[in-house]
């Protein structure tokens, strides 16, 4: 049986990824397998979790439930789209490592997907706020508090990101 291909064009962290790709193509296995994204981690493939969350035209989509088509001519942020540039951290994924919120790290991409999404709607998220932006989402590790502590800090006046690991280190060891 043979299936047909189907052109896309989505703008993937910024840039216009041309594909010819299976119609039933979900947008997660698009960003994984097809460029090569793997950051954005498949859960329970049932839009439950929030695993595979990406922004797409700002908004953050359980890229499980969609097909690649859907998202055709439209613009997609991975986890790997957060950050500033290469080598640098965003604040709020600056703010996961220093409030320990990541443990296992599975659940890690879309929480910081949604908690980007808060932020740039509301930039001074309060705590009622940021539980309702990550509700949809599940982690077995952290009991939620440390990613409500790190979306906090990150949101605090005067928050600033280390500008990259090496600086990180750098202060980690005085």
């Amino acid at each position: 049986m043979s299936s047909s291909l189907v052109t896309v064009e989505i703008k993937v962290n910024g840039v216009i990824q041309p594909r010819a790709i299976e119609a039933r193509t979900t947008l997660v296995d698009f960003v994984r397998d097809h460029l090569g994204l793997t950051g954005t981690h498949v859960g329970c493939e049932h839009g439950i979790c929030g695993a595979c969350s990406v922004l797409l035209d700002g908004e953050p989509v359980r890229s499980c439930c969609m097909f690649a088509v859907q998202a055709d001519g439209m613009s997609v942020t991975t986890v790997e789209g957060l950050a500033p540039q290469r080598g640098c951290l965003s604040k709020i994924q600056d703010a996961f490592c220093e409030t320990h919120a990541l443990q296992c790290g599975y659940c890690t991409p879309g929480m910081l997907v949604a908690c980007h999404a808060l932020v740039e709607r509301t930039p001074q998220p309060n705590e009622a706020q940021i539980r309702d932006a990550i509700g949809g989402n599940l982690c077995r590790c952290t009991g939620y508090q440390q990613i409500v502590d790190a979306v906090k800090l990150a949101t605090s006046p005067g928050y600033e990101a280390k500008e990259a690991q090496g600086k990180r280190e750098e202060v980690a060891h005085g």
